[in-house]
């Protein structure tokens, strides 16, 4: 009885107005991998992998429903790396139909710039030095808590720029993003006239950064701050959020997670596997918020009924978009969960970590391990 009622819910949800952003990070920068250097407000380039991904990422939009002619607006930062980001996606989204778009749609906004690190930008993350002058403890505070602030860029930085912030917190950054939510993007995604798609079918795509995402991320969910750390943004993959452009609330039903839960839904495709790997680790967001989605009643334990039933509200709920919980969650169901077993979160990160390695085994590409904190 309350399964039926709950998929005669999902039906009415499916025939409301949806409003959807799409939020992308930056493919992968100079700055960005093993080395990791801060990057902040520096102009840092897109590496020829970087434009790859920005590609594959808005290929993989296309072949999900969101060709190019259905993003009405795209915000992005001033910063090249998401602002090509961003042009590259939309191009692709547009396959060889290259007159559905035109990057006067694309609005700049230095609000979605990425976090200042003040005087730590252009530092490798794990430099010696920094740790010597600074320790280990401090550093990780500066990058992972809300309030912590690094030293500020003087004049003399090699990085210095006068119309930059000094230096800025996680809440710092939060403020002004959100205020670029509140005051742009929102509006242009609920309000505002003269777009091509009525508000009630519109998508807005905003390129931007690790922090800045990660930000609204927080602010949607309704993340606690100690929490915010748990929040991974991995480079070029699609993350959507579907709204009630009614209400401006999220649609999508909430999946639990060790950050307090997420309205997110992550696009999975055979080249960006492998960046949602770490989200699949032990504790990892996408793994818990799988197992907890299906385990209704907290028992810690899945059985085999339960977990039909909770991939099929999974699938009913994504509306058919192919996103990272449901691929895995069917790959578990059809090849790991029999009949007469059960299995326990640490059994089904298990299988999770299996079967996105396995998903497209053919077509890896090998990803460097990259920092969570851009």
């Amino acid at each position: 009885m309350l399964r039926a009622a709950a998929r005669a819910a999902r039906r009415r949800e499916n025939q409301r107005s949806v409003s959807t952003l799409i939020l992308l990070r930056h493919g992968q920068s100079k700055w960005n991998g093993a080395d990791a250097i801060f990057s902040g407000w520096v102009d840092v380039p897109l590496t020829v992998k970087g434009r790859v991904e920005a590609v594959g990422a808005g290929q993989l939009l296309r072949e999900r429903g969101f060709p190019a002619k259905r993003v009405d607006v795209a915000f992005t930062s001033n910063l090249q790396r998401a602002h090509e980001t961003c042009e590259l996606a939309l191009a692709s989204m547009a396959g060889a139909q290259q007159d559905t778009w035109h990057s006067d749609r694309i609005r700049r906004d230095a609000r979605l710039n990425e976090r200042h690190y003040g005087s730590l930008q252009g530092w490798r993350k794990a430099d010696p030095e920094l740790v010597q002058g600074f320790g280990s403890d401090m550093l990780l505070s500066w990058r992972r808590t809300m309030d912590a602030k690094p030293p500020p860029m003087t004049k003399e930085h090699h990085h210095y720029d006068p119309d930059a912030p000094r230096t800025e917190t996680l809440r710092d950054c939060q403020k002004r993003v959100v205020a670029c939510w509140e005051t742009t993007i929102a509006p242009a995604l609920f309000e505002e006239e003269n777009l091509p798609t009525e508000i009630e079918n519109r998508t807005i795509l905003v390129a931007a950064h690790s922090n800045t995402l990660r930000m609204l991320m927080a602010y949607f969910d309704e993340v606690a701050d100690e929490k915010v750390p748990e929040l991974y943004v991995p480079n070029a993959v699609p993350i959507i959020y579907r709204f009630d452009p009614r209400t401006r609330k999220p649609l999508s039903r909430k999946l639990d997670t060790q950050s307090g839960g997420s309205h997110a839904r992550w696009l999975l495709s055979p080249s960006n596997h492998a960046q949602v790997q770490e989200a699949l680790q032990s504790g990892g967001m996408l793994t818990r918020a799988l197992f907890e989605s299906i385990d209704v009643e907290r028992k810690g334990r899945l059985t085999a009924a339960e977990f039909d039933a909770g991939i099929k509200t999974l699938m009913a709920d994504a509306e058919h978009v192919d996103c990272v919980v449901v691929g895995v969650a069917k790959k578990i169901a059809r090849e790991s969960v029999t009949p007469n077993c059960s299995v326990s979160l640490a059994e089904f990160e298990e299988l999770a970590q299996a079967a996105v390695s396995e998903l497209h085994a053919e077509e890896h590409i090998d990803y460097d391990a990259e920092h969570r904190w851009d």
